[in-house]
Order: C-alpha cells, then structure tokens, then sequence
C-alpha cells in the first residue's frame, strides 16, 4: 500500500509539472541556454512538420491561409560582466530535413563542423566565425539563415520580426547557432509561431482531429446500439458486460476529449493542457479495464467461474501497475508535446508499461498451466504468492 501512495504521489507530482511546462505550436523561449555542440553553440528552437502553402511572390508577410515560421520578439541575452565588447553573429537557422546536409561543412575531409574554422576560411567557402551553409539543389533560396550580433556593450540583442513562409512539404527544423567563445552564457528568449495552411496543429498531429472526430461518430453509434440491447435484456446482463458497458462509456468520453483537444490547438495555437490530461486519464483507463477484462475472461471469470476467489487482489495489483505505468508514459509524450520528434524519455517510460504487460501473461500463464494440472493444492499455492 505504501509503495502505491508513493507512485500515486509521484503521478500527481508529474501531472503539476507537465501543467507548467505546457507549451503550444508557439514555441516560446523563456531563458534557454546554449548548449555546446563540436564547434558550435546551439539552441533548438522546434521540430514541426509542415505543409505547403501556394507561394505568392507578392505577398511580403505571411497571413491567415499560409504556412509559415514566425519569429516574434526573439532576443538574446549576454551576462553583464561579459557585454564590453562587440560579437560574432547569432544566427537563426531554418532547413528542411532533406538538406541538413546543406549545413556544416569539413576542409581536407576531416571531421566535420558547423563553425566556419580557419582551415574553410583559407579555402573561401565561408567567413571564420560564421554557420557553414550552401543552398539547397531542389531550392536555391533555402536554407533561410539570419542573425544579429551584440554592438559595443550591449547587453541585449533582439532580432526583427518576420515570417519564413512554407513553399514545400517537409519536415522543418529551427536552430538557433553562435559559434562566439565569449557568448558561451548566451540566452534566448521570445517565441516562434509554426502554422499550416489549416492551422496551428504540427503535421503529424494534423490528420489526428479528422481521425477522432469520425471515431467519436464511431462510438456514438457503437454506444447507441449496445445501451439499447442492455435496456432490452436488462434482467440477463451478466457482470462482465457491465464492464464492457464502462469501457464503451470511457471510450466515447476519450474520443471526443481528443476531437476537442485537437480542435481547440488547432485554433488558437495553444494546447488545452487540462484537456489532454483528461483525455489521456479516460484512454488510460479504459485500457487498463479492457486488459483486466481480458486477463479475467482468460482465468474463467464469468464463464466457468464466479469469482477469482484470492486471485482479486493479485488481477486489481496488476491492473493498478499498468494503470500507472501507462498514464506517465502518456502524460510525458502528449501533455505539452510541440515538436514532432518524440523525447529520448518515451524509451525508457514504455520499458515499465511493457513489464506490466509481460506480468500479465506470466500470471496467466501460471493460471493456465494449473488448470491443465487440475490440482487444488498447486492453485491455492499460486493464490499465495
């Protein structure tokens, strides 16, 4: 019980800090250090993928109907003991994932670099202290690079506003680089807007709202069917079919949360972090019932058997385990989720979901091995354990 209250403690503290840490398809930067990659300094500003949008030579800002990257009061900030003197450019670097090659460069095949050195300065490829890029094949005018540098002793470097507009379906990436020693405590604060000819939702999520919309359909019909043939034969509903009862409940609840979820995102560029975490907490739970139905059903609960006896306790441990394991795992991958690259952290939180499951057909195998055994004595030795 103890080792529950903790779990349970430690998913409500989970649920606290992914509330905080909700974000949007407005990637904002409150602070963000750079990180030192090879030669370089690096920021990543987001990954999204985006759909085209028809290009009009004519229209200098991108509006309501374009795809675009917007940058909206992006600055960046240099400690004040280091702002006497004048840097090197911080750029911003925007590619499709096809030319990240495009980016960096090597002299004599050596290793590779982001930071122009001296050795690719010799060959006039590029100014030391600056991005290596070249231009795309398919798109000369790609990648977009642009930056600001510090003047004199500021201590504040803000780079204009304006918007990259999307040309071409893809998968884009934003970097922030400086390849400038001095500036290895640089900040970045501000925001980017990531929008798609039909809204604000990435591209991988875009398809989603369609998709649990007809589900939510789906389920209303669904339901419609099976509550009118449990008020028909009410008087010979069997107990497992009130669960299945609950389970088509919870699914109609889940798929319209995701709709809304998904719609509401879709509008306003802000992801509605209270409700995905229901949504998450009724696709949660609606699995974990589904697998105890299965796990219940596959020991003869229901058919040949009454009850489970002592085994209820060992079936709720079981379903609790994967209830808890799969709701963080959940959590961590929707509530904020912006980018379209998933978190190293999905690796290893499927690891605790994927043991629960693998318990599940251990203690069912067990089951099944005794009840080909015929044994009391064996079956009460399990209900033991």
């Amino acid at each position: 019980m103890l080792k529950l209250q903790n779990s349970l403690f430690l998913l409500s503290l989970l649920c606290f800090f992914c509330v905080f840490i909700g974000d949007a398809s407005v990637h904002e930067y409150n602070g963000e250090k750079f990180v030192s990659k090879g030669n370089a300094f690096v920021v990543h500003g987001g990954s999204e993928g985006i759909y085209s949008s028809f290009p009009d030579p004519h229209n200098v800002t991108a509006v309501g109907g374009d795809s675009y990257i917007r940058f909206e009061k992006i600055s960046f900030r240099r400690p004040k003991e280091f702002a006497n003197f004048s840097s090197q450019s911080i750029q911003a670097v925007v590619f499709e994932v096809e030319d990240r090659e495009t980016i960096g460069g090597s002299a004599y095949g050596g290793q590779r670099a982001v930071c122009c050195t001296a050795d690719l300065a010799k060959l006039g490829v590029c100014l030391e202290g600056e991005v290596i890029y070249r231009p795309s094949t398919e798109n000369p005018t790609w990648p977009k690079v642009f930056g600001i540098s510090f003047n004199g002793d500021e201590e504040v470097a803000t780079l204009p506003s304006k918007s990259v507009q999307i040309t071409k379906t893809g998968m884009y990436n934003l970097y922030f680089i400086h390849c400038d020693l001095n500036l290895r405590d640089l900040t970045v604060e501000g925001k980017t807007v990531w929008k798609n000819p039909t809204g604000y939702l990435p591209g991988r999520m875009a398809p989603l709202m369609n998709f649990y919309g007809f589900m939510s359909l789906a389920f209303v019909i669904l339901g419609i069917f099976w509550f009118s043939q449990y008020a028909r034969f009410w008087r010979e509903v069997l107990p497992l079919q009130n669960c299945i009862t609950l389970v088509i409940t919870l699914g109609m609840l889940e798929m319209a949360l995701w709709y809304f979820d998904y719609a509401e995102f879709n509008e306003s560029g802000i992801r509605p972090v209270g409700i995905t975490m229901w949504a998450v907490t009724f696709g949660t739970i609606k699995r974990t019932i589904a697998r105890i139905i299965i796990l219940m059903v596959s020991m003869g609960y229901g058919v040949v058997r009454p009850t489970l006896g002592g085994l209820t306790s060992k079936v709720i441990m079981l379903g609790a385990t994967f209830f808890l394991a799969s709701e963080v795992l959940e959590l961590v991958e929707n509530v904020g989720a912006v980018s379209d690259l998933s978190g190293k952290a999905r690796l290893f939180l499927v690891l605790p979901v994927a043991i629960s499951l693998l318990a599940s057909l251990i203690f069912l195998s067990a089951m099944c091995h005794l009840c080909s055994l015929g044994t009391l004595s064996e079956f009460n030795a399990v209900c033991l354990l």
